[in-house]
């Protein structure tokens, strides 16, 4: 059995009038999180992460900014995108950790939507996908709610026999 292990971060600026998507999960707030995509930043650090330890370059690399394919679309999109990648090379997903930093709002209600949707586009079940929170104490650039940021790390084997 070959194990990997990856790592995954993602930042997206805060402002009124957008939408605040955080792992598949639409949030209620008077403001959120915008980019190319949904700018769903937990759902692109897990992809980061699962890219990552696969060795197949970055979420950049495989769904770019400058692509008008990949405007506004819903991140477990991508998510799903990336699982099938690493599925063609014989990678299984084994499990995901990841963590989110933003003063508001609190997420603590959503996480259990969140991993579900999640564990869904993985094809993991929920109890191997793990979401925490927390804030930066008032801080920097997510203090301010500015910005939010997700880090994620993952496991990845795959059976060295498949490989022949």
């Amino acid at each position: 059995m070959k194990i990997k292990v990856g790592f995954g971060y993602d930042v997206h600026q805060i402002a009124e009038g957008h939408p605040f998507i955080v792992g598949g999960v639409d949030l209620e707030h008077h403001a959120g999180a915008f980019g190319h995509s949904d700018a769903d930043v937990l759902t692109h650090a897990i992809c980061d992460a699962l890219l990552g330890a696969a060795n197949l370059e970055d979420i950049g690399y495989h769904f770019p900014n400058t692509d008008p394919k990949w405007k506004g679309v819903n991140s477990l999109v991508l998510l799903e995108h990336v699982r099938e990648l690493l599925t063609e090379k014989g990678w299984q997903i084994g499990n995901i950790d990841a963590s989110l930093c933003l003063e508001a709002p609190k997420i603590k209600p959503f996480i259990p939507a969140m991993k579900e949707k999640i564990a869904k586009a993985c094809k993991l079940e929920v109890e191997d996908v793990s979401i925490k929170a927390t804030t930066s104490e008032t801080m920097g650039f997510v203090g301010r709610e500015e910005g939010v940021t997700a880090f994620a790390v993952c496991l990845i084997q795959k059976d060295n026999k498949l490989e022949g």
